[in-house]
């Protein structure tokens, strides 16, 4: 059995306690057991989980992993920390809130023999999945992704980073992109913010991705993808899938703590994450210029 902790309580924390004491029958979660929780505040036992300090989980032979769920911007400190200690770790995304950090972490992974693995929930929706299968062997002509969204509170970073998860679609829909062009729009009075990025795909393509938040916005995505066959302007409908999300997400977490993920399928992964958020870097490296 590998031991994990939980850092960070909210909703994400309180669900990866859930999916560990109730693994999915027959997966590799199976070999996960929760070993308690790490949060700033105090608190009595959560779903019969024992709170313990970040530094008693660091030293403890038989704390093997860490889920990372707390603020965007405590993200990098923390993966960091557990990492040097030796233990693999799982972040909800984004990884961390700048390029280089990213890529610092990820050869520090990498030099000591250690999975680290960003959360992708988004890649693992019924819809997105429907999504893919449309897409897939059509040939774009331009496309645009519009996200709207309530206000996000302090800690979550630069719109690029803080919804890296849209931008994740436009890269595993139609591969590696370069930014053209970004804008960010604000209003500090109404807690409104809109960015928006001007991409190309490798054959010149173009995409619109917009990020666009305030408080009376309905959280939505809208899409329009133009192709030589036809036009997508919806998300297919799907029905609600079997399995959870981030039940999903600790089983691809643990079938590569076990070995039971290839190299090539690592090195894939990897090489998307840091695409992913080097477009972010850049995308608010323009905007901020």
């Amino acid at each position: 059995m590998l031991g994990a902790v939980v850092v960070g309580i909210g909703t994400a924390g309180w669900v990866r306690i859930r999916d560990m004491l109730a693994p999915l029958p027959g997966s590799s979660a199976e070999k996960l057991t929760v070993k308690g929780f790490i949060s700033r505040r105090r608190l009595d036992s959560q779903q019969g989980v024992s709170q313990i300090s970040t530094e008693e989980a660091l030293s403890r032979d038989d704390v093997h992993a860490a889920f990372i769920c707390t603020e965007n911007v405590t993200h990098e400190e923390n993966v960091r920390r557990f990492l040097e200690a030796g233990k693999h770790v799982c972040v909800e995304y984004p990884m961390t809130l700048n390029y280089k950090a990213a890529e610092e972490l990820w050869s520090l992974a990498e030099d000591r023999g250690l999975i680290l693995h960003e959360e992708h929930i988004e890649l693992l929706t019924e819809d997105y999945k429907l999504l893919k299968k449309e897409v897939k062997g059509k040939l774009l002509q331009e496309g645009t992704l519009h996200f709207t969204g309530g206000p996000l509170k302090p800690g979550f970073g630069f719109l690029a980073f803080s919804g890296i998860a849209r931008l994740t679609w436009l890269v595993d829909l139609f591969g590696e992109l370069t930014v053209t062009a970004a804008t960010m729009v604000e209003n500090s009075d109404n807690n409104y913010s809109k960015m928006t990025a001007k991409l190309l795909t490798a054959d010149s393509r173009p995409l619109t991705w917009i990020e666009e938040r305030g408080p009376d916005l309905p959280r939505t995505k809208n899409i329009n993808f133009r192709f030589d066959s036809c036009v997508l302007t919806q998300l297919p409908p799907a029905p609600r899938g079997t399995v959870g999300l981030f039940m999903q997400d600790l089983v691809h977490f643990c079938n590569k703590l076990l070995g039971q993920v290839s190299p090539e399928e690592l090195q894939r992964e990897r090489r998307r994450v840091l695409h992913c958020l080097s477009l972010a870097q850049r995308i608010q490296d323009v905007c901020q210029r």
